[in-house]
């Protein structure tokens, strides 16, 4: 029994890395989130909640660049500043969707901020920070070895 979990574990390690990556992101974020609106928003102003929204992404893209880099994907790009150039591009197209999510369920759909956040807009953007993180930022070069595998040769 504890071979066959120990295979999934090391099968399924990136995804449940990033996962246990993404709630923390997530915590961050929604913390910085938190503590701008207690402490300086009233929401009486509708763009209000953008200015929330932006400084959370800020600092969940500042904790998750870095904990994805070294564990999730085990990054060994040695161009650093390139990488989280692209890395924090691909976020901005999250935050992008993220705002549009949020825009229409709070300010259209009349939804409670943190309904709209926690059980709609995270779920879509974690999806999607997986996706291009694992397809466009830190994709890895095959070398010999991995396609020896792949072919069984």
């Amino acid at each position: 029994m504890t071979d066959k979990i120990r295979q999934l574990l090391v099968k399924y390690r990136e995804i449940i890395i990033y996962l246990i990556v993404g709630v923390l992101t997530t915590i961050v974020s929604w913390g910085a989130c938190f503590i701008v609106d207690w402490l300086f928003l009233d929401h009486t102003i509708e763009w209000q909640d953008d200015i929330i929204n932006a400084i959370g992404w800020v600092a969940g893209v500042l904790f998750a660049y870095p904990t994805n880099r070294r564990f999730v994907f085990r990054s060994r790009n040695p161009h650093i500043m390139r990488e989280f150039r692209g890395f924090a591009a691909s976020r901005v197209s999250t935050l992008l969707l993220d705002l549009a999510i949020m825009r229409i369920t709070v300010n259209w759909l009349g939804l409670d901020f943190w309904i709209a956040k926690v059980f709609i807009s995270s779920v879509l953007v974690m999806i999607a920070n997986y996706v291009f993180s694992k397809v466009l930022v830190f994709r890895k070069k095959k070398t010999a070895e991995d396609v020896s595998e792949e072919t069984g040769k």
